[in-house]
């Protein structure tokens, strides 16, 4: 971020902060946040607590939003949400109740997963193990491998999983092997730690939450971390949430009595502001048709940048390469280049993405598409050529 923003030139390209822009490159305040945030200012007659649970009717509407107003782990009173300072905060929470309750139990993520899963619960002391997932030579996911290392895993370790828009790679478990998974778990007695943060970025709110509901229907414990970081634009409001779900409605209670025992330990009381401004876009019924429309606006633009990248690398290299990132879901693909490559594209052409040459497509504009696919294939046919000549 502080190489991009002293970058001099102005056909610089920024493809590594995770935020959404538009197509001004701008991260936009959406309009029914906009109106719902005058909305809670206009009534809004303190600035006290609203206590280590967080908002009630947030919590309420996130139950509903991602498990469905009639799942049976809401219909059992299984379930219970606390308002958490955005996604992180979710997963660090979790991550402390996992440790409180079963110290021992080991916390498995993808490989490659996103580069902060791995501070926010191995640095309370869980110990994290990784489980195949993207092979970066055919940019699918290594379904197999990864059903055969969580299949040795043990009984009551946990499971950290994208629900969708996975990140960094933008490859998503299809429908049939959400269902192998959830049977996996279920069978084995191992626990999903659902990661949600990005809700109506794949295909819409209902079905990117549809893998959640189906998991946790079929699994008697679960957790779910939620940000509306992205689909909401509240990056810096800090909103997110935690889901657990229990075996009953007493071990809820429970468990409910710990959260927020954790929560009073690491921040004491979540931010408020934010929060207020979503649970009013939840409970207005023409804000949040505005938000779904916004939404949907959000999506589609990142996959039109998907699909056009993909055509101008085809077009420039001669080859259907990198046509994975077509297919792909959310915000992040990764190139698949070497770091070396990865650093000639910040020095010589001014674009800019993570070492393990993880791009943000919202980065992508009309403007620049061109520039950064002819940027790509040169340097892509330079890994090439030192290749075959390393191979002769």
């Amino acid at each position: 971020m502080a190489k991009y923003r002293s970058d001099p030139v102005e056909h610089k390209v920024d493809l590594g902060v995770g935020v959404y822009r538009d197509l001004s490159s701008n991260t936009p305040i959406l309009a029914c946040v906009r109106q719902a945030e005058r909305e809670v200012l206009a009534g809004q007659t303190t600035k006290s607590y609203i206590g280590a649970a967080g908002r009630e009717e947030f919590n309420s509407a996130v139950e509903e939003l991602v498990l469905g107003a009639e799942h049976c782990a809401r219909r059992d009173r299984r379930a219970r949400t606390l308002q958490t300072p955005g996604g992180c905060g979710a997963l660090r929470v979790g991550a402390e109740l996992i440790k409180a309750a079963a110290a021992g139990a080991q916390v498995h993520v993808s490989d490659p997963t996103w580069g902060n899963h791995a501070p926010l619960l191995g640095g309370c002391g869980l110990k994290l193990a990784r489980y195949p997932y993207y092979d970066g030579a055919t940019h699918e996911v290594r379904f197999e491998a990864m059903l055969e290392r969580l299949q040795a895993a043990p009984a009551g370790d946990v499971v950290l999983i994208h629900a969708c828009c996975h990140n960094p790679t933008g490859a998503d478990l299809k429908p049939a092997q959400w269902q192998a998974v959830a049977q996996l778990l279920a069978r084995r007695r191992l626990v999903p730690f659902l990661d949600l943060a990005y809700q109506g970025f794949a295909s819409s709110l209902d079905e990117d939450a549809v893998a959640v509901r189906m998991v946790v229907e079929q699994v008697p414990e679960a957790l779910i971390a939620v940000s509306f970081s992205k689909n909401l634009g509240l990056y810096r409001e800090r909103v997110g949430a935690l889901i657990i779900v229990s075996e009953n409605a007493a071990r809820a209670d429970a468990v409910e009595s710990h959260m927020l025992q954790i929560a009073r330990s690491i921040y004491s009381m979540p931010p408020d502001h934010g929060a207020a401004i979503a649970a009013r876009i939840f409970a207005d019924a023409q804000l949040k048709r505005g938000w779904i429309l916004e939404l949907d606006s959000m999506r589609t633009r990142i996959q039109e940048m998907r699909d056009l990248l993909a055509q101008k690398l085809q077009e420039v290299r001669g080859d259907d390469a990198f046509g994975f990132i077509r297919r792909q879901h959310g915000m992040f693909s990764l190139l698949g280049v070497p770091r070396e490559a990865v650093d000639r594209l910040r020095e010589k052409h001014h674009i800019y993405m993570l070492p393990d040459s993880r791009m943000n497509l919202a980065g992508i504009l009309p403007q620049n598409v061109s520039y950064v696919a002819e940027a790509f294939a040169a340097e892509t046919r330079v890994e090439q050529l030192g290749g075959a000549a390393r191979g002769s």
